[in-house]
């Protein structure tokens, strides 16, 4: 297989695995640390890029201002963590596009607030455990608990999506 069908396929599996999950933990770095924090995800067909819609007035919008490195983390039938860089966008079309009545509670606030900015995730790997595995994870953990070797159980997949 070449890279270009080998991305294509990372790519639609980890939009297989996360596409039911209404709810990601979104990892940023601060002054004193990683902070994660809920962030409903967008109905949208994940492309390498993952969208968040947030306030200026967040600590999390200042602290993607000075650290763009961020993880976010899917759990649902399987367990799936994007590493990559957030971008923030200022676009009220888009904002309109993404928008949910769910978000006038979350944010507390309209579609039209100023104040509103997406966070542009461009992803570029992911690890995913897949869980529908049933026997291979738990082959997996037993070896684990008793100290054996536990070569050739993996139950992780990493998978370069840029």
């Amino acid at each position: 297989m070449n890279p270009t069908s080998d991305n294509q396929e990372a790519v639609e599996k980890v939009q297989e695995l996360i596409k039911d999950i209404d709810i990601a933990m979104l990892t940023t770095i601060s002054e004193k640390g990683l902070v994660s924090r809920p962030m409903k995800t967008q109905d949208v067909e994940f492309d390498s890029n993952l969208w968040f819609l947030t306030k200026k007035d967040t600590s999390k919008f200042h602290e993607l201002l000075h650290n763009q490195q961020v993880n976010v983390a899917f759990v649902g039938k399987s367990f799936v963590s994007i590493r990559g860089n957030a971008e923030l966008v200022e676009s009220s079309e888009k904002v309109k596009e993404f928008w949910n009545p769910a978000y006038e509670k979350i944010l507390e606030t309209t579609y039209d607030d100023p104040n509103l900015v997406l966070i542009k995730i461009i992803a570029e790997t992911a690890e995913y455990w897949d869980s529908g595995n049933k026997f291979k994870m738990v082959q997996f953990m037993f070896r684990r608990l008793l100290g054996k070797n536990t070569e050739g159980t993996d139950i992780n997949q990493i998978v370069e999506l840029n």
